[in-house]
């Protein structure tokens, strides 16, 4: 048999996107314990059957293996930090977040896309996992999008899908895009520094056609792509950029110039958003694996990108 690499593997197994939940229990000693995965799958609507498999190497290892019952909370768009905090933090997890005892006493994360209670049916063993087969007894849905996870970073579909269509109704909005022909952006000089093209748009403008026409009436004809970053200014602004595709010295264009990869670094960026934006591509781009960014103009998260369109 043909030896495995467990980095490759693990790699290969990002490709597959999944949601992200937080499996909760308690304790012989009555503390809630909980640890973030995506492992989680329904097994059976009849009998209602979820399972679940828990790392042997979890600190909660022990307390999972026999439990006689335990919760599976599927996070929602916008609970990043709940995951990170579930996957990360050594100290007590429930102290920095919301949430509520339910059935059981068990723990349920506030804000949740989804909240299921589970009898312990069964336990297997599976290699450096056990099978945590659970029974259902009761379930909550609030409607919202979960959020997912693939090649190691986080999206949401709902969030990129929003700014791909319309700006937020009574905001001050921008639109923009980095827009690449072969291995340069279109950047624009002025006074302040170099920037990324962008407009400004007013009420719930059609982003993308807006975007599309103001680049077709300064000369140049753009393909707009994905949503690349969206996030709020310090004024509170609301800005989106996508990636595009632009030809260099395309006659009759009016809008600045395309500038080679390599030099952006050393260029005077107008906005410390746009710099941090384009250093990221920067990075992106020689890793062939685009994010998308959800944030405000200090910080936020890069999601993975969903399939180009």
């Amino acid at each position: 048999m043909t030896a495995i690499d467990p980095q490759a593997f693990r790699r290969a197994l990002g490709a597959y996107p999944t949601g992200v939940t937080v499996v909760t229990a308690v304790s012989p000693t009555g503390e809630p314990i909980g640890f973030t995965a995506n492992s989680f799958t329904s097994v059976s609507l009849e009998p209602p059957m979820l399972l679940v498999c828990p790392a042997k190497s979890l600190s909660s290892f022990a307390v999972f293996e026999q439990c006689e019952h335990f919760a599976i909370n599927v996070l929602a768009e916008g609970q990043e930090e709940v995951a990170n905090i579930f996957a990360r933090y050594p100290g007590d997890r429930f102290a920095k977040v919301a949430w509520t005892s339910a059935d059981r006493n068990l723990p349920l994360v506030d804000g949740a896309a989804a909240s299921f209670s589970c009898r312990t049916a069964n336990v297997f063993d599976a290699g450096d996992h056990i099978i945590l087969l659970g029974e259902l007894e009761s379930f909550s849905h609030a409607g919202t999008r979960g959020l997912g996870y693939a090649a190691g970073r986080y999206f949401s579909l709902g969030l990129e899908q929003a700014a791909a269509q319309a700006t937020p109704k009574g905001r001050v909005s921008y639109v923009g895009a980095i827009v690449q022909a072969a291995n340069s952006v279109l950047l624009i000089e002025d006074e302040a520094g170099w920037s990324v093209p962008k407009l400004r748009v007013e009420g719930s403008a059609a982003i993308r056609t807006a975007l599309t026409d103001w680049f077709a009436n300064r000369g140049m004809a753009v393909t707009l792509r994905r949503t690349y970053s969206i996030f709020d200014g310090p004024r509170g602004e609301h800005f989106s950029y996508f990636l595009a595709d632009g030809v260099d010295g395309a006659s009759g264009s009016t809008i600045g110039r395309f500038v080679p990869l390599d030099d952006i670094a050393s260029l005077p960026i107008a906005s410390a958003a746009e710099r941090a934006m384009l250093d990221r591509f920067v990075r992106e781009t020689e890793a062939k694996s685009y994010g998308f960014y959800v944030g405000d103009s200090v910080t936020g998260y890069v999601h993975a990108m969903s399939t180009d369109a």
